[in-house]
């Protein structure tokens, strides 16, 4: 296909420097100062030239039209006409004056100069306003089903947790990023607020804003967009996500939750994190830093990278250290996902003790007791 189409603009420059080449339109070259001296052959090679350059011109000029949407050209087509159409009226009015009052020169001028300016403004105005335009009012005659418009709404949630500008970063979000007027208010007055936890975190969102709005990938909009009639922000946003068909991204449950009853799609950054954790089996060996007690007895508890609790068994001693550990059981809760495991020096001593066990019953109660530990801590964790 690719070759098809070079070979094609390759035959029509070719065939405007021939069409150069036989009508010669630089043929009365005193016209543009370049002397009666000047030979027939240098008027038609600069004859050619014109006719390459202009299909060049008109070439680059295709494959910027190609890649406008169906409404652009439309817009732009009808701008232009009515932009003509208006330049010609005016001319008309200009043509009809006393050769006294305008010059034929200057009534010449005028109106080559109003049907440029004419068309220009409309070609650029139609272009603009062409995607206001509803085809389906053609009765289905025009179709531009292939252009669908992505867009994402933020939340102040997810600008001031800031993990937005990573993910946009990298490319896995695409489309036009939508910031509301009502969300900008909102972050501004979180930014004024007089409580210094409050103001910081505004001010961590704005400095977000400007992260996005650096990043020359990005194709973001703010948009002025408001409805007096709801109060709450997050009932401004999903009617705005009804109204545009978009996505609300945002890290706020209870807005997730809404927004889904709604019929409002949502991005949740929170469950992309979770979902982009590390898996871990039990079986596996880790090595973590021990950081604090943990609740039951002689426990202890390490993070991982992600914010993934660890509880280690017999840790206590090993506070402030590096441990290497082997984990028994990975727990999903509401909270997010809990590791628990023990020293790896104690496992292999844990299962030589249990080689000569045979009393089913003493197993069960061990196992029951550790899984009611296990229980106690995530109640007290989620509580």
């Amino acid at each position: 296909m690719k070759l098809d189409i070079l070979t094609i603009r390759i035959g029509f420059v070719a065939l405007l420097m021939l069409l150069a080449y036989q009508l010669n339109p630089i043929e009365r070259t005193q016209k543009f100062g370049l002397g009666d001296n000047v030979s027939g052959d240098t008027r038609h090679l600069l004859s050619v030239l014109m006719g390459a350059v202009v299909g060049i011109a008109i070439i680059a000029f295709e494959m910027r039209v190609r890649r406008a949407s169906l409404k652009t050209l439309i817009g732009a087509a009808v701008g232009s006409i009515l932009g003509i159409v208006g330049a010609f009226l005016i001319g008309v009015l200009i043509s009809i004056q006393k050769e006294a009052a305008v010059s034929a020169e200057m009534q010449t001028f005028l109106t080559i100069s109003l049907a440029f300016f004419m068309g220009y403004i409309g070609l650029m105005v139609g272009a603009a306003k062409g995607e206001y335009l509803d085809l389906s009012a053609l009765g289905g005659i025009f179709s531009d089903k292939t252009i669908k418009r992505d867009y994402k709404i933020l939340d102040t949630s997810v600008i001031i947790d800031g993990r937005i500008a990573d993910v946009s970063e990298t490319g896995f979000l695409g489309g036009t990023l939508i910031i509301p007027h009502f969300i900008l208010a909102e972050l501004q007055q979180v930014a004024d607020s007089a409580d210094s936890s409050k103001r910081q975190r505004g001010r961590r969102g704005l400095d977000m804003l400007q992260r996005l709005r650096n990043n020359s990938k990005l194709d973001i909009q703010i948009i002025e967009t408001d409805f007096p009639a709801v109060k709450e922000v997050d009932l401004k946003l999903i009617e705005l996500g009804k109204q545009l068909d978009a996505v609300i991204v945002t890290n706020d449950f209870n807005l997730n939750k809404v927004s889904q009853l709604r019929g409002v799609s949502v991005l949740n950054i929170n469950e992309l994190a979770n979902a982009l954790k590390p898996v871990v089996l039990p079986g596996e060996a880790m090595r973590v830093f021990v950081l604090k007690e943990g609740k039951e007895y002689n426990q202890g508890v390490a993070y991982l990278d992600d914010g993934t609790m660890v509880v280690v068994d017999n840790a206590r001693r090993l506070i402030g250290k590096t441990a290497d550990i082997a984990v028994t059981s990975v727990l999903q809760t509401t909270a997010g996902k809990m590791i628990f495991g023990r020293l790896w020096e104690e496992k292999d001593e844990h299962a030589e003790s249990n080689v000569g066990i045979h009393d089913s019953r003493s197993m069960g109660f061990r196992k029951a007791t550790r899984e009611l530990r296990q229980t106690t801590i995530i109640e007290e964790i989620e509580s």
